[in-house]
């Protein structure tokens, strides 16, 4: 028997008859349906990845407006109480000078103290070298202080988290 199996001539091919034992026919479609529910399943899966997916990239720009939008809350909520204080100023009908004054002083540092919470600095160069980054110039003096150097500031400017805002109008010596 050992010797049959070995000579190639001898060999031959049966057939696979595991379709034939409960018929050919029956056995394809039972495999064919088999495989539309598994393509059925797998359509229903990608299309719910689909909209898993549409839904996350809505939920996200949903975001991305609502904190562009909101962004400045905390800031325009401080800025409400300096607002405040100038509304209470001008409700004042006698005061003098000096009450004018003080009243805008403390304001003004209502104003610098919510300044630095949101870290808007302010740029005074004066003294300073001048840089284009931070400064515009408006004018060039003739001066005996060094050239190039900031002589008078006209208008200050402000920073963002050290991104210029405003840049500072300065006047330079030749």
């Amino acid at each position: 028997m050992q010797q049959e199996n070995q000579n190639p001539e001898n060999e031959t091919v049966q057939p696979d008859t595991s379709f034939q034992q409960s018929g050919a026919a029956g056995s394809l479609d039972e495999r064919i349906g088999e495989l539309e529910v598994q393509l059925a399943e797998a359509q229903a899966a990608v299309l719910y990845v689909k909209a898993d997916g549409e839904n996350i990239r809505r939920r996200a720009l949903d975001d991305i407006e609502k904190a562009r939008k909101f962004a400045l809350e905390k800031f325009s909520n401080e800025l409400l109480a300096v607002k405040d204080s100038l509304d209470a100023a001008l409700l004042i009908e006698t005061a003098d000078v000096q009450s004018y004054k003080d009243g805008v002083k403390l304001t003004a540092n209502q104003l610098a103290s919510v300044f630095d919470k949101f870290n808007i600095a302010e740029i005074n160069p004066l003294g300073e070298k001048f840089d284009p980054n931070k400064h515009q110039a408006i004018s060039m003096l003739e001066n005996s202080g060094e050239p190039n150097t900031v002589t008078q500031v006209l208008q200050k400017g402000y920073t963002l988290n050290d991104r210029v805002l405003r840049p500072a109008l300065v006047m330079v010596a030749k």
